[in-house]
């Protein structure tokens, strides 16, 4: 966000807000925000919104001096000194608070820190920052604005691209690829070996040597401790738009298509496809060579061990239950199959057509 208007650095007016952000300004317009807070939390000088038109009750018991409510609550915003009216309440909070956010960033000046290890055979664009004891390797390009944190490793030939930020201890090894405007948190792994091991005579390991990249569009968040190894022939694959929660991780040649989010804690196996406008719920362990269509949305600790073809709401999470009650269940889905054959049997008794008395022998 760089068209701030002015004095922006001690706070926003709220016609400015408005200006910028679109929906319907009541009051004040020239009251000045300084700070998103929740409802129960504002006070004077905040702005808060409010999600849901079903706890409008909510409102009463704000102090904030703007509110930001979804589309037919102005006639219960009158009390506050301003509010802005939206369809989409939660959407426009996200967006003013990334520029809350830009007002109070303070990056260090373009440039490499004197204890950053770079080749000189790499290429850094006069805008990028390369923050202490950072190390570029051979062939490696850095982008424009693009900021290399404090540790953090960027193998030979890989490419950061354009605006894109790691957090301090990334590692992006070896001709892995990122787009423009990423965001990686710290301890984020992308490029590692994937978990590629054939099987000799005797049983033991042989690796395979993984040969393929990491490829990962623009505008992708990767969360802390995410580990996204590199293809074994083909290139593991990441979308424009993705965002990957902290602890996931994603094997090699896995494919995640444009704007799906996957929550913390997913385990995804090798050469799964996952469509776009996904939503991977927490905990969900995906298995390897599967297709998962767009529009897809699994629950939290479900386990996907099948291709998913249609666009839904899937959950095949057991729900939790008392301990006696689980180990009953249980043993009952142990006779599943046995159970499903005798209703098919009581099934076709009654379903039998019947003797009439004259035709018994």
């Amino acid at each position: 966000m760089n068209d701030l208007p002015s004095g922006a650095r001690q706070g926003l007016r709220v016609r400015d807000i408005a200006r910028k952000l679109g929906g319907a300004l009541l009051g004040n317009g020239d009251i000045t925000v300084a700070r998103v807070a929740s409802l129960n939390q504002a006070g004077p000088g905040d702005v808060a919104f409010l999600s849901q038109r079903g706890n409008a009750h909510l409102l009463r018991q704000s102090k904030a001096d703007c509110v930001i409510v979804p589309t037919g609550l102005d006639d219960q915003v009158s009390a506050f000194p301003a509010a802005i009216v939206t369809p989409d309440p939660y959407l426009y909070y996200a967006r003013l608070a990334q520029w809350f956010a830009a007002l109070q960033e303070r990056p260090p000046a373009p440039g490499v820190h004197p204890t950053a290890v770079v080749h000189p055979q790499s290429l850094v664009a006069p805008s990028a920052i390369i923050e202490a004891c950072a190390v570029i390797e051979r062939g490696a390009f850095i982008g424009e604005g693009a900021r290399v944190g404090a540790g953090c490793f960027v193998g030979h030939d890989a490419v950061i691209g354009a605006a894109t930020r790691l957090h301090p201890r990334c590692v992006v090894l070896h001709s892995c690829t990122l787009g423009s405007r990423c965001i990686v948190h710290s301890g984020a792994v992308i490029g590692a070996d994937g978990f590629g091991f054939a099987r000799d005579e005797q049983g033991a390991g042989v690796k395979i040597p993984q040969t393929g990249r990491v490829v990962i569009g623009d505008d992708v968040e990767i969360g802390a401790n995410t580990t996204i190894d590199r293809g074994a022939l083909d290139d593991t694959r990441i979308g424009d738009g993705v965002k990957i929660d902290n602890l996931v991780q994603v094997a090699h040649n896995v494919q995640i298509g444009a704007h799906t989010a996957v929550a913390g804690c997913v385990g995804i196996s090798g050469s799964a496809s996952i469509g776009s406008y996904c939503f991977i719920g927490g905990g969900v362990g995906i298995a390897g060579h599967l297709e998962i269509a767009d529009h897809v949305v699994v629950g939290g600790m479900s386990l996907v061990s099948r291709s998913i073809r249609q666009p839904g709401h899937y959950t095949g999470a057991f729900p939790l239950d008392s301990h006696e009650n689980w180990t009953e269940n249980a043993a009952s889905l142990r006779h599943l199959a046995q159970l499903r054959d005798r209703v098919r049997q009581i099934e076709n008794m009654l379903n039998a057509p019947k003797l009439s008395p004259k035709s018994k022998p």
